[in-house]
């Protein structure tokens, strides 16, 4: 996805679903919009998932029963920027992001039951791939396929996902705090950056992906 319709520009695709952050007045005008949020999930028979804090309301929207993002997400995201704009508040999707933790490994089996146990969660096969997600969330902790190797100076690494439209001022800020770009090979689906001590994280986006 590499350009957001006009229906959908409040909106940031991230890993699993579509994100926003509404930023309300106070706590009780954050309250009134989950409210009204609620009643038009409730009608739509589709529920998001909703979280409110003094001055802000984040929302992500993913459909569970299909693997992804449907035009039931779509057509909720839209009613909801309509209920915000009503109300006078505005949407920053570019504030989130979603912050994943990779774990370089040849055999995730092997040790993805002593993980599930420490971080009290469980453990998930995406397509082949093992996670640790805690209550159904986005993954707490995911293994990176590697050939078989000695331990490496960096066995974790941080996944961050924006949106693809904030991808490229992420990627700037971190170059100018001292990083440098390792691969951009898979670039727009993610870019590999390293601290100036050659610790790797990557900058990822759905973009450009199946």
């Amino acid at each position: 996805m590499s350009e957001k319709s006009d229906s959908l520009h409040d909106w940031a695709p991230l890993v699993r679903g579509l994100h926003t952050r509404f930023r309300t007045r106070d706590f009780t005008a954050g309250l009134e919009l989950v409210t009204a949020f609620a009643a038009e999930a409730e009608a739509a028979n589709h529920h998001p998932d909703l979280t409110l804090r003094y001055g802000t309301v984040d929302v992500l929207l993913y459909s569970h029963d299909v693997g992804g993002v449907t035009d039931r997400d779509r057509r909720l995201a839209a009613r909801f920027s309509e209920l915000a704009r009503e109300r006078s508040i505005t949407a920053n999707p570019g504030e989130l992001s979603v912050v994943e933790l990779g774990l370089d490994t040849a055999d995730a089996a092997e040790i993805a039951p002593f993980w599930s146990a420490l971080l009290n969660a469980e453990t998930f096969d995406d397509d082949g791939d093992l996670e640790i997600r805690a209550h159904g969330s986005d993954a707490t902790l995911w293994f990176q396929r590697t050939g078989p190797h000695e331990t490496p100076r960096q066995r974790f690494h941080l996944d961050v996902w924006v949106d693809p439209s904030e991808a490229r001022g992420r990627i700037d800020a971190a170059l100018e705090a001292g990083g440098h770009l390792v691969s951009d090979e898979h670039a727009p689906s993610f870019w590999v950056l390293a601290d100036a001590q050659g610790n790797h994280a990557c900058i990822c986006t759905v973009a450009g992906r199946p």
